[in-house]
């Protein structure tokens, strides 16, 4: 079956620093019309950062789209400053959590929410992290609580809801199923 939607009509919605929003309308493969609203952004990049002494560095922020605070790993947009995804990872664990690692290796790639959105983040594992000399400023209103968790701290918080966020429970999966 043909599940393919072919575009009749884009229209820009909204052009933003983070974000763009546009509206479509779709032929569907049975010939009908039908709209969807698309979020475009320009990728993004999450880490799971593992310390020396085999503990997983998480970050508790607020974020304003769910009116509470999080707890996540370190994480990014990709954006003019990066040459790529690679450079990206560098320069947040630096803006953030200020380590930078002497082992990078990309676990895995994904959308983020399918159902909207194209963006595309891959999830990272920085290893051997040393402090960084150079500090690079964080984001303006950016404030940040580093948190070092076990394991088994991670996935209980995990199970108990502190951390809800799918990026970061993908990251500690990941790492559980690296123990295997």
């Amino acid at each position: 079956m043909d599940f393919e939607e072919h575009v009749v009509k884009s229209q820009p919605i909204y052009d933003g620093a983070i974000i763009n929003v546009e509206k479509q309308t779709v032929r569907l493969p049975n010939g009908q019309t039908a709209y969807r609203e698309i979020v475009h952004h320009s990728g993004a990049i999450g880490v799971l950062a593992i310390t020396r002494d085999n503990k997983i560095i998480l970050e508790r922020q607020w974020r304003a789209p769910v009116k509470a605070t999080t707890i996540e790993i370190p994480a990014g947009k990709v954006d003019q400053r990066d040459a790529d995804f690679h450079h990206a990872v560098i320069r947040e664990l630096n803006e953030e959590i200020r380590y930078t690692p002497k082992h990078v290796e990309e676990l895995c790639g994904f959308y983020s929410s399918v159902g909207f959105s194209d963006e595309y983040m891959k999830l990272y594992l920085a290893t051997d992290l040393e402090p960084v000399k150079d500090k690079l400023p964080r984001d303006k209103g950016e404030f940040l609580e580093i948190l070092e968790k076990t394991q088994a701290q991670a996935v209980s918080m995990i199970k108990n809801g502190e951390i809800q966020d799918a990026k970061t429970i993908m990251a500690i999966q990941h790492w559980q199923l690296m123990q295997k």
